[in-house]
């Protein structure tokens, strides 16, 4: 799925409404791209998959069939989502969070309508991000708001309408809901998994005796956006829970067996996300560890050094101070000074002290360890 990268190191909040307007107002950002409007009507013998241009000739098409999907990709004309909100009776309220896109996943009722937000997950550039997607469901229709990014998960509930395979043509809009939310909620497991290899990848690079400044900017990486994941899932973990509730008229008591799986998968891929937090963390301490056992064996090996040349230093810084014994009157002077074998015998005490050292430090597994 071919996405432009939108991540942002720091969560940020692009709200086009200013602050103080009246509630419910709705003002797109001209930088999204212009709807497209993609009609799918179906029943149980047939479907019908349209392109209109106009949110009238949408509404036009309700009725035909059973269930009507009204997929709209992109958010930049602000007077064809108010036109659907008027057709349709959609509260502007919901039209203000279909067109600011940082909204959480949420779950709201609006007289007979259900309003649904989810975050629809994608990667890009070997980084993820999410896109909104906003769901009004009806009693024999549904709305959908998409960003507009190129690519969605709906392909297989699409073909699934065309193929009408499953019983999928037999049930209402509150079952097209499901089937939306379903393939939002699956779309997060191939995106897990590609974590999930990376993060086996920089287990192995981490473990590297010589390991590379970079991996820690890529372990951040990985922390960032599994942050971005985690703050996704939870809140849609809580909207799905609402579905699943009894008390929900908008949902059919058998939708909400599937939405009860639905809220299964939510819990194992918070779970998931949890457990690659946690493993990331610890590569991280495993990382600082290995450095840390780096700068540690540096001055090991630094310090056996200067350890070595102490005595010999000893020695020198004693021949060195030339107090010389030229006469019987100064009889606690350098003798050895004018020894025939003076200077080969330093040099042989030097020898054999080095010796000495290095065979104990061997000993001892200080040096030469390898």
């Amino acid at each position: 799925m071919s996405r432009r990268n939108r991540h942002r190191k720091v969560p940020t909040i692009s709200r086009r409404t200013q602050p103080g307007s009246a509630p419910g107002s709705i003002v797109s950002d001209p930088s999204q791209p212009e709807p497209k409007i993609n009609v799918i009507a179906y029943g149980a013998g047939e479907v019908m998959e349209i392109h209109v241009n106009t949110a009238e000739e949408a509404k036009s098409l309700v009725g035909r069939r059973p269930v009507t999907w009204i997929d709209v990709e992109g958010l930049g004309d602000a007077k064809t989502i108010e036109q659907l909100g008027d057709l349709f009776g959609l509260h502007r309220l919901a039209l203000e969070d279909t067109v600011n896109v940082h909204q959480r996943a949420k779950v709201e009722t609006y007289g007979e309508i259900l309003f649904i937000v989810l975050r629809m997950v994608f990667c890009s550039d070997g980084r993820c991000g999410t896109e909104q997607v906003s769901l009004f469901v009806g009693p024999d229709w549904l709305i959908s708001f998409q960003e507009g990014l190129p690519g969605d998960c709906f392909d297989r509930t699409r073909n699934r309408l065309r193929e009408g395979s499953g019983k999928m043509r037999t049930l209402g809009s509150d079952y097209l809901a499901y089937a939306l939310i379903d393939a939002v909620i699956d779309n997060y497991y191939p995106v897990l998994e590609v974590y999930a290899l990376r993060l086996d990848d920089l287990e192995e690079l981490v473990l590297e005796p010589n390991v590379n400044r970079a991996v820690m900017d890529r372990l951040h990486e990985v922390k960032a956006d599994l942050l971005v994941l985690r703050r996704t899932l939870w809140p849609l973990r809580d909207a799905i829970a609402l579905l699943a509730r009894e008390d929900n008229v908008r949902i059919s008591d058998n939708t909400r067996l599937f939405m009860r799986d639905c809220y299964d998968h939510i819990v194992q891929l918070v779970e998931l996300i949890e457990t690659y937090r946690e493993l990331t963390a610890d590569l991280r301490d495993l990382y600082m560890s290995s450095i840390s056992n780096r700068i540690n064996e540096t001055m090991r090996v630094l310090t056996i050094f200067s350890t070595f040349f102490i005595p010999l230093t000893f020695i020198v810084g004693i021949y060195g101070m030339n107090f010389d014994s030229h006469n019987d009157e100064m009889p606690l002077n350098m003798p050895e000074l004018h020894w025939y074998w003076g200077y080969p015998m330093v040099w042989l005490v030097m020898i054999i002290t080095a010796s000495v050292m290095l065979t104990y430090f061997y000993k001892r597994g200080w040096i030469f360890r390898g």
